[in-house]
């Protein structure tokens, strides 16, 4: 037993990268014509954890690329620039309804951490977030390969209201996956999705909510000539209240 805490400990330390995940962090709600504001970072929002862009843990994910989906259900690329803390991307609503930032990345080096009793892997992340502009609808779908996080709710977030979200694999509902809300100060909830794949809480306080839900799809495969034995996918999706 001692030595599986160890090597738990271990893991944890040396998994820097393993252990924290990308986000988006926005204003769910803006304003047709006028800039809106879209982060990107990378860390352990619970604690305190942000990293910075030139940092070691910052560039070993910086392979990613970030989209905007439009009400109209158009696809177009964000511009992102490195700035201390995070990227940063500007967009301007043309259109009311709801706007759906979306950050891909499969561009990670695969990992082996069989010396910590978790195998070989290839990380890839995926994160979402909302921007209604007028009205409100379910964020699009943007993951057909991997995990993603759904925002379903019928209203716009905001402190004492509910949101409802569905976790989906390639499409399909992940049923009876774990799911974890963070907020500050080492808060968090775990959460199971029902048989639609879906959860709801209600937002208590205003502040920041990043969900991070977590699969390992078991199919080996290789990468940049690297061998892994399953793939480890991370979806998050950030309410900014």
């Amino acid at each position: 037993m001692k030595r599986k805490i160890i090597a738990l400990l271990m893991f944890l330390i040396a998994g820097n990268t393993f252990a924290h995940y990308l986000w988006i962090e926005t204003n769910p709600v803006g304003s047709e014509n006028k800039k809106h504001e879209v982060k990107v970072r990378f860390g352990e929002y619970t604690y305190g954890v942000i990293e910075k862009v030139n940092g070691e843990a910052f560039k070993n994910v910086s392979q990613f690329n970030v989209w905007l989906i439009a009400p109209d259900g158009s696809k177009s690329a964000l511009e992102v620039a490195p700035k201390d803390d995070h990227y940063l991307g500007v967009f301007i609503p043309g259109q009311t309804g709801t706007y759906t930032v979306v950050l891909d990345n499969k561009n990670m080096n695969v990992l082996d951490y069989t010396q910590y009793d978790f195998g070989i892997f290839k990380p890839q992340y995926h994160a979402k977030a909302k921007v209604s502009v007028g009205e409100t609808a379910d964020t699009a779908r943007s993951n057909a390969d991997g995990i993603e996080i759904v925002d379903i709710s019928s209203r716009p977030a905001k402190k004492g209201e509910e949101v409802a979200l569905q976790v989906l694999f390639k499409g399909e509902p992940l049923i009876k996956n774990e799911i974890v809300v963070y907020v500050s100060d080492l808060w968090s909830k775990k959460m199971e999705t029902d048989e639609k794949g879906e959860i709801s809480f209600k937002l208590p306080w205003k502040t920041i909510y990043t969900v991070e839900a977590t699969y390992n799809e078991t199919t080996p495969g290789t990468f940049k000539n690297a061998d892994y034995e399953f793939i480890w996918h991370c979806a998050t999706y950030c309410i900014k209240l």
